[in-house]
């Protein structure tokens, strides 16, 4: 076995292939392809995102490998995404990954992509280190399928202490952009066009949950029924009111995602928060944790923005932190599309 622990992470999830290089904890390659052919369908279309991974994958490793000058022989593993997500994107870089470990005789490592999400917080880069979470930590997860506040005790040790019991956040971002026209990926719109309005204008109410859980389907449907409101009103309301919609509606769901983050952070004592997920590209998400930060004494780690959406260097220090624990799978694993990280 090579001196220097070496992985090469693949991350299949959804409609972005790519594929990074994990050289002992800190990364030398992260490269992504994504797939522009979703635009058109306001979403992304399955079978259309298998079939782009297959034309994809090959050229992504190869990038990878060359911009990390690693040759293919001097890796030690090949980490990549089992679940959760879309089970055919899944086969491509579940079968890619089990072809390599199987060809080059080296340990085969299927990753948690939620924990992924979470781990990219202990990525480090080569003369530009950054502080790290100490451990027991809290992080708020948020991306287009996932909400969840997850417990992390130890590098593969995390407890779920509360998720949507429903629809995700960056899912009540995208369907609220859609309802107001804008092109897909809707939600880093509704960002843009938020900084603009006035986030006090419009009024939301939050929906009840208990614990640590979240539900958005509800806002989602009160969001539409605003709409259709003001628009029997005035045909133009949206078009004259875009900038302080976006702004209400996303101050309220961020507001909503902190209440419950606050919640756990005092009960469990905890002073070491974090984000991520893609929804943490969010600027008003990034700048109110630093705000809240600041007021409850936490120190709070927000993920540099390459590491915020689908990315092969969260899976590649996954499993970079599963080779330490030897954690490996066999050759008969298949992937999970609703993978849970207990």
């Amino acid at each position: 076995m090579n001196k220097d622990n070496i992985i090469l992470g693949i991350e299949s999830s959804c409609d972005d292939t790519s594929a990074a290089i994990i050289k002992n904890g800190y990364i030398l390659s992260n490269v992504t392809a994504g797939q522009e052919v979703h635009e058109k369908y306001g979403g992304v279309v399955p079978e259309l995102a298998s079939r782009a991974h297959q034309q994809n994958i090959v050229p992504v490793i190869d990038v990878a490998l060359k911009k990390a000058n690693i040759k293919l022989k001097d890796v030690s593993a090949v980490a990549f995404t089992k679940g959760p997500g879309l089970l055919g994107s899944l086969l491509v870089g579940t079968s890619f990954a089990k072809a390599l470990s199987l060809g080059l005789n080296i340990p085969l490592i299927g990753v948690n992509h939620m924990k992924g999400h979470i781990l990219a917080h202990f990525i480090q880069e080569e003369k530009n280190e950054k502080p790290i979470p100490k451990f027991p930590f809290i992080c708020l997860t948020v991306s287009g399928g996932h909400t969840q506040i997850v417990k992390i005790t130890a590098p593969l040790k995390m407890e779920v202490l509360g998720e949507t019991i429903d629809d995700a956040a960056g899912e009540a971002f995208d369907k609220a952009a859609k309802l107001l026209g804008l092109p897909y990926p809707g939600g880093p719109l509704i960002d843009k066009y938020a900084k603009l309005g006035d986030k006090d204008r419009f009024s939301f109410t939050f929906p009840k949950t208990e614990g640590y859980s979240y539900s958005f389907s509800g806002l989602k449907t009160q969001f539409l029924n605003f709409l259709k409101k003001e628009l029997q009103k005035n045909e133009h309301f949206i078009e004259e009111n875009l900038h302080d919609i976006c702004a209400s509606y996303q101050a309220h769901i961020i507001e909503y995602l902190f209440q419950k983050l606050k919640k756990a952070a005092f009960e469990h004592n905890i002073n070491q928060i974090a984000i991520a997920g893609g929804v943490s590209a969010n600027s008003l998400l990034r700048s109110q944790l630093q705000v809240l930060g600041e007021k409850h004494h936490w120190d709070t780690f927000i993920p540099s923005f390459e590491y915020c959406t689908d990315n092969a260097g969260m899976i590649a220090i996954t499993g970079y932190f599963q080779f330490l624990e030897r954690d490996f799978s066999s050759q008969n694993v298949v992937p999970n599309a609703r993978m849970k990280i207990d």
